[in-house]
């Protein structure tokens, strides 16, 4: 594998699928979706066919053929490399064993919520609660429909990491929410230690 070339998620979403069978991107697509891995990877029919002729340009998938059901359009079916094999192991070694900070948006709205009204902060916290046990439901539904699918449980092990994530989440935050509510995490207009004046004065 070229040093310079990236494998993206769906790239590797793409190449783990061709990894189980050879597939067209159509139906990979599919299975996708049917395994609930749209909730971890950003996946769409266009974004999934780029993938796949950019995975076929570096070498990583060729195609084993073409074919046409009725009126539509031809499919092409691919299969992995033995460069895309290696790609893929090395790829998933470092997701796994190297932790990645990828800056989301949230904690650094939960650094600076000081600068909103309390009322504002405790209205916000329940309504994103709020969105995190509905997401919360419709994963579990995702889960019990695999489960009767009776799909082995190693594909889809980061759809329930991905369930206990936002549970720890939720009750996180109800627990901030109670926190507020209850004056325990104070929000008065008392400055930072570090920004008193007499905190400068020499002994």
């Amino acid at each position: 594998m070229p040093p310079t070339t990236t494998l993206t998620p769906l790239g590797v979403a793409a190449l783990a699928l061709l990894a189980e069978r050879p597939m067209h991107p159509y139906e990979m697509y599919q299975t996708l979706v049917q395994r609930s891995e749209d909730r971890v990877v950003k996946v769409r029919p266009g974004s999934l066919y780029h993938t796949v002729d950019r995975l076929a340009g570096q070498g990583l998938v060729r195609a084993t053929g073409t074919e046409r059901e009725g009126n539509r359009p031809e499919r092409t079916t691919y299969e992995i490399t033995e460069q895309g094999t290696l790609a893929l192991s090395e790829r998933i070694a470092g997701i796994l064993g190297t932790p990645s900070n990828e800056y989301p948006e949230f904690p650094l709205g939960l650094g600076q919520a000081h600068n909103l009204p309390v009322e504002t902060v405790i209205r916000l916290l329940r309504q994103r609660v709020e969105l995190v046990r509905a997401d919360l439901e419709d994963l579990e539904q995702g889960i019990r429909s695999i489960e009767a699918k009776q799909l082995p449980r190693k594909y889809w092990i980061d759809v329930q990491y991905t369930r206990d994530l936002s549970q720890v989440e939720a009750n996180w935050l109800e627990s901030l929410i109670d926190e507020l509510e209850s004056g325990v995490l104070s929000w008065s207009e008392e400055k930072h230690p570090l920004e008193r004046k007499d905190t400068w004065k020499k002994n």
